[in-house]
């Protein structure tokens, strides 16, 4: 087209009216210029068609592709088959009917857009006449996925500086985990489901299950007698890392499911192992990274921000196996690294603020694993009266043996003598647990109460592996013979 018709498209006016999509129509609407509308004759905001032409484009380029004008080696091999009734036809919609439905334009609004990007970006070089070039009336286009690449590679870059560089205080990580998590209780799944989900005494997750290894027989007993001390979370000075803290923080892993929270203590045969089901006494937020998978966003394609957004859930589909993989014993010490200032940042930095995480059990393939955050892991101390002596048994013996029947026992005293002596604090450090994990002693509100009804004693005869084989071939091949071969 002539330079003059270009600029004749160029201003023409376009009405709020004339444009179907919703936010293209009110992003007219609110900064366009009120002038009389050349398709509808209309005075209303308008914009003249290059401001158009230039919105159309940014959107093509961040949400449609081009499809290729030629078959391919598969086609044309099924093509050239005269057995095969294959008929090929160039995937997407022509130029001018992609620009209708995405803008919801009537085609002549299309048309005059096509020209302009047409002669935008039209080949002038004789020679090269005959190639297609983009926003031609034969090009063909289709919606793209969002690609995850660049955050990608961010995440790597956060993995290997909390690895290898900045440990603490670093804060390009922070801003990045910013950008993963930030607001992400804004989010749902394609079904609608939250990504964050609540959990408490009103709503369906509101008790886990949490289990503990024993070797020997008499801390099994003393974790029968006081299941909310040594079943609970550990003191500060036994917290060992985990995926999902650093050494010294407590927390309470714990699952959905009894059978879950055996598998995730990965018991050997021979052992016992000691679990009870905690009851969820408060309401708490949760990040679901189970839900993460199924994460999608949603807006128009002529909001600036929405490809950010769709790169970011696009990536967010694959945080949690990221975060939930199988660690190798030996990897432990630097891969979970990452996941536990995750951890941190969630529970002290994030907007909003978390009280755990829900992931996917790697032991077991039914079932769900929870952690709570530090600061929502307390247990209450169960009500035991003062001067209480707990005692527990693992059975007693028959003429037949040893009959196996855990039981407690409590005796209660009927009156707590005037001159008992009292708990002084210089005698504190003697105790066989921590002070601060006991009601009174920090500002920590009750999260969990253990169930004492619930305590179960199951013994490791025999553990069950799953495989995936993979069979080893074997060739043998001659080779020419050499001087030098030794014989």
């Amino acid at each position: 087209m002539h330079l003059e018709e270009i600029a004749e498209l160029n201003a023409k006016r376009i009405c709020s009216d004339c444009i179907g999509e919703q936010y293209l129509s009110n992003d007219v609407a609110a900064t366009g210029v009120v002038a009389k509308c050349d398709y509808c004759d209309q005075t209303e905001a308008t914009w003249e068609l290059e401001q158009l032409a230039a919105r159309i484009e940014t959107a093509f380029e961040d949400h449609y592709t081009r499809t290729a004008d030629q078959p391919d080696s598969w086609q044309e091999r099924m093509l050239a088959d005269r057995e095969s009734r294959y008929e090929w036809f160039r995937d997407g919609q022509p130029t001018v009917e992609a620009f209708q439905d995405a803008a919801e334009v009537e085609l002549a609004v299309a048309q005059d857009v096509q020209s302009i990007l047409d002669d935008k970006y039209a080949c002038y070089d004789p020679s090269d006449m005959d190639g297609e070039t983009e926003f031609s009336a034969e090009c063909h286009y289709e919606e793209k996925g969002a690609s995850d690449e660049a955050w990608q590679e961010e995440w790597r870059s956060f993995e290997q500086a909390i690895q290898r560089e900045a440990r603490f205080f670093s804060r390009s990580a922070a801003a990045h985990l910013t950008e993963v998590f930030g607001r992400i209780d804004s989010l749902k799944t394609t079904s609608k489901q939250p990504l964050v989900v609540d959990a408490g005494p009103q709503y369906a997750l509101n008790h886990l299950f949490r289990a503990r290894v024993f070797q020997s027989e008499e801390p099994l007993m003393n974790a029968l007698c006081r299941p909310d001390l040594e079943l609970g979370p550990p003191p500060a000075r036994y917290a060992a890392a985990g995926r999902m803290n650093a050494q010294g923080i407590s927390v309470f892993y714990g699952a959905t499911s009894l059978h879950s929270a055996i598998a995730e203590v990965r018991p050997p045969v021979g052992s016992r192992v000691a679990v009870a089901r905690f009851n969820i006494l408060r309401p708490l937020r949760l990040l679901d990274l189970t839900a993460l998978e199924n994460a999608c966003d949603t807006g128009s394609i002529f909001d600036p921000t929405l490809k950010d957004r769709l790169e970011r859930v696009a990536f967010l589909r694959s945080v949690g196996k990221r975060m939930t993989r199988a660690v190798m014993p030996d990897d432990q010490a630097l891969d979970y690294l990452a996941t536990q200032a995750i951890a941190d940042f969630l529970a002290t930095e994030n907007e909003p603020a978390l009280d755990g995480i829900v992931f996917q059990s790697a032991q077991a393939k039914e079932g769900h694993n929870v952690v709570l955050f530090h600061k929502a892991s307390k247990v209450e101390a169960m009500s035991l009266p003062k001067g209480a002596r707990i005692n527990a048994s693992s059975g007693y013996s028959t003429e037949d043996g040893y009959e196996v029947d855990y039981s407690v026992s409590e005796v209660i005293p009927k009156t707590l003598p005037a001159d008992a002596p009292k708990r002084r604090p210089w005698v504190d450090h003697l105790l066989p647990f921590d002070p601060a994990d006991i009601q009174g002693f920090e500002e920590r509100e009750n999260t969990l109460c253990v169930v004492p009804d619930s305590v179960e004693v199951h013994f490791v005869e025999w553990v069950q592996v799953h495989c995936t084989s993979h069979q080893v071939s074997r060739h043998r091949f001659e080779r020419a013979m050499h001087q030098d071969d030794d014989f």
